[in-house]
């Protein structure tokens, strides 16, 4: 039997010769797209907090509860369209005011981001506003 020598490389092929780890290729993550309900409750608290109205305050006159609405401005809540509408009556605003103000924050968050797979175009005119449930 010959006695043959087998190479087995140290570092892979892929590796620089300077030591330095390889240069990603992949491109970067796309940032993710905000939900509805985070988008509503940032408009819910920004319209509260503007008013200088407390959590308690727009709860009671709204008729739900304090923790509820609480859950619903930090997004952790899904809330329903009468909870919405008594919120934005509460606050003075109508509920296609609310939706409005919150798809305009949507258009505003989503065109920060056109990198990725997303080509660099200026966000589409909407001239209205389309809800599925």
């Amino acid at each position: 039997m010959p006695n043959e020598a087998r190479v087995v490389p140290l570092r892979p092929h892929s590796a620089r010769p300077d030591g330095a780890p390889p240069r990603r290729t992949s491109p970067a993550p796309a940032a993710k797209e905000p939900l509805w309900r985070d988008l509503i409750g940032d408009v819910l608290r920004r319209e509260r907090l503007a008013q200088e109205r407390t959590l308690k305050d727009v709860a009671d006159e709204a008729r739900i509860s304090m923790p509820y609405l609480s859950e619903v401005e930090r997004g952790r809540k899904e809330a329903s369209s009468e909870v919405l509408a008594a919120a934005a009556r509460a606050l003075g605003l109508g509920l296609g005011d609310l939706l409005s103000r919150a798809q305009g924050e949507l258009a505003r968050v989503t065109s920060r981001y056109a990198g990725g797979s997303r080509r660099a175009v200026s966000p589409p005119s909407h001239d209205g506003l389309c809800l599925a449930a």
